[in-house]
């Protein structure tokens, strides 16, 4: 691995985490009332595996990040690749204020379904800049789907 990057990995995952503070900070108001009375499909993940699976996943958005950053931001399609990572980064961030802050189950699901579509045409990019940065995020694309079905599932045994 290289100097410049490590670095622009290490920056890119910085900013995953960060996205990923500020979804625990929208999370904690609905975590401890809202979220414990609400019923729950047999396959609900548990807080405490939530939390650390998440923070993989910004690991390894960062990194991926980073890889396609390291390829040259002057080419068109590493611009284009990340501006579609920031895209889903943004959604992604957004589905915890709309689903735990704002309590808002049906809208967090579709901006997470959004988020998912958004997410494959950004494993399409970085495919086309680096097939590893493409790889390192299909198991973020997985654990949204499952988040999906947990926020559909949610959103039906309940409203």
């Amino acid at each position: 691995m290289t100097r410049k990057l490590l670095i622009r990995s290490s920056f890119a995952i910085v900013i995953c985490l960060i996205f990923g503070f500020m979804g625990v900070v929208a999370t904690q108001s609905g975590i401890e009332d809202w979220y414990p009375s609400l019923q729950k499909p047999w396959f609900d993940v548990p807080t405490n595996i939530f939390s650390p699976v998440w923070i993989l996943m910004y690991v390894l958005m960062g990194i991926s990040a980073g890889i396609v950053w390291n390829k040259g931001f002057y080419h068109k399609w590493v611009k284009t690749a990340l501006y579609h990572f920031g895209f889903q980064l943004f959604l992604n961030g957004f589905w915890f204020l709309l689903f735990f802050a704002f309590q808002k189950p049906f809208l967090a699901l579709i901006d997470i379904v959004i988020l998912f579509i958004v997410i494959l045409v950004t494993i399409r990019w970085f495919k086309i800049v680096s097939v590893t940065a493409a790889y390192l995020l299909v198991p973020y694309a997985i654990w949204v789907l499952f988040a999906i079905a947990l926020n559909f599932e949610i959103l039906r045994l309940n409203y």
